[in-house]
């Protein structure tokens, strides 16, 4: 079994086990596997493996999506979600409630607020730490983060399905200012925008027809 470190919650349960089921087809298609999908409490998917691909499998999806561990070891990375932020720092759920604190967020000036407007962070955003005494985000995160900013302009977005998002753009007569839309989890989601469209002006259009959180990354 692989717990999948990215999370269903919001009333979202059926529509994002249907997606998730539709992701694995597509993923998982190709090998000798019978696999069974769960939603835990916590709300993290569980899936269950058998058949001769199995191991590959497994490898295949904690590559894809993360894996929760069973317990934390210093000096390792883990993917896990971003739950909250506060003057403390940033909330990231790796199986347990890690803190990173904000003196070492490394994200440059300003509160841990101000860092996640700033970066378009959205909460349940799967991010990837490196555990230790004092946990930091790796440093695979930090160029992420930073990547979307040297990029054109994004809108993320948690709550809502790859597929959701896309018909929610269209109908509001957004379809050619979009390049892509980048899976960041399940129900986590990122708008790439083509140059010159400002993404604080797609919020202001979709903001009424998405049950989420919207935030904009400003190049």
């Amino acid at each position: 079994m692989v717990i999948l470190a990215t999370k269903v919650y919001g009333g979202q349960h059926a529509r994002a086990r249907q997606s998730l089921e539709a992701i694995l087809r597509d993923q998982l298609g190709e090998l000798t596997i019978e696999y069974e999908v769960g939603i835990r409490r916590d709300g993290f998917p569980s899936v269950t493996l058998e058949g001769e691909d199995a191991i590959a499998a497994h490898n295949l999806l904690a590559a894809e999506w993360g894996e929760l561990p069973g317990h934390l070891e210093d000096g390792e990375t883990y993917r896990g979600i971003l739950t909250d932020w506060s003057d403390e720092g940033f909330t990231v759920a790796v199986g347990e409630p890690v803190l990173i604190e904000a003196g070492e967020l490394d994200l440059g000036a300003g509160s841990p607020e101000q860092i996640a407007t700033r970066f378009g962070l959205v909460r349940n955003l799967p991010v990837e730490i490196e555990y230790g005494e004092t946990p930091t985000l790796s440093a695979a995160e930090l160029d992420r983060l930073y990547g979307w900013q040297r990029g054109p302009g994004r809108v993320n977005a948690n709550s809502i399905t790859r597929g959701q998002l896309r018909a929610t753009l269209n109908r509001a007569g957004h379809a050619e200012d979009v390049q892509t839309i980048e899976r960041l989890g399940l129900l986590e989601q990122s708008v790439i925008l083509e140059e010159g469209t400002d993404p604080p002006g797609i919020i202001a259009n979709i903001g009424p027809y998405v049950p989420g959180e919207l935030a904009a990354v400003i190049p």
